[in-house]
């Protein structure tokens, strides 16, 4: 696992051999930050569930702001805190040690303009976590989302589409808020199938 662009390029990340850590390959972080590219300079991202930290310390590398990586494991905590150290990130990441549902659910302080949702497949927290986001969300945010090639991917009406795609075990796309939602939102089918693409 490696940095793929920006500042931090090739910079390999440790991944840790843990039960439901799947870290996004590298082919899907390429593709998704070449749709990100004009929208990730001097962004406030949120990585709610950091695992490998992948998500989260690409989009530093390539000038993001802002980036808070949310992590409930301990030992993956202290190995995203000693990448971290090593790439002397300084105030641009910060890692929170916390279960991403109960850390939603926290006093806000501050919204983020693009926030990365890849939880543990076998958990299916992404109704949950979508219905506690909003509050979290710049008015234009932008959404990542990562589900089981063979799942529902689209996150509901408050979210246009902007690109979607799928390997042979997962399908991901990226969102653009188009509202402010109040309401709960939950996963709706995905009308539109997309190719596959190769596995890295």
């Amino acid at each position: 696992m490696r940095i793929i662009g920006g500042e931090w390029r090739g910079t390999r990340l440790p991944v840790a051999d843990l039960d439901g850590l799947r870290p996004t390959s590298d082919r899907v972080r390429e593709t998704l930050f070449n749709w990100l590219q004009p929208k990730i300079a001097g962004a406030r991202v949120l990585d709610l569930f950091a695992g490998s930290g992948a998500l989260g310390f690409e989009a530093a590398s390539r000038g993001a702001r802002e980036v808070l990586l949310v992590e409930r494991e301990p030992g993956i905590v202290r190995t995203l805190r000693g990448t971290a150290d090593r790439l002397k990130a300084g105030e641009r990441i910060h890692i929170v040690q916390a279960d991403a549902l109960a850390w939603l659910q926290a006093p806000l302080h501050g919204r983020f303009d693009l926030v990365f949702v890849d939880p543990p497949f076998d958990a299916e927290l992404w109704p949950r976590v979508l219905e506690r986001l909003p509050p979290w969300l710049a008015d234009d945010a932008w959404l990542y989302l990562e589900t089981p090639a063979q799942g529902a991917t689209a996150p509901g009406p408050a979210w246009q589409p902007h690109r979607e795609g799928r390997t042979r075990e997962v399908r991901y796309g990226l969102y653009r808020r188009v509202r402010p939602a109040s309401e709960a939102v939950t996963l709706a089918p995905d009308p539109t199938p997309t190719a596959p693409i190769p596995d890295a």
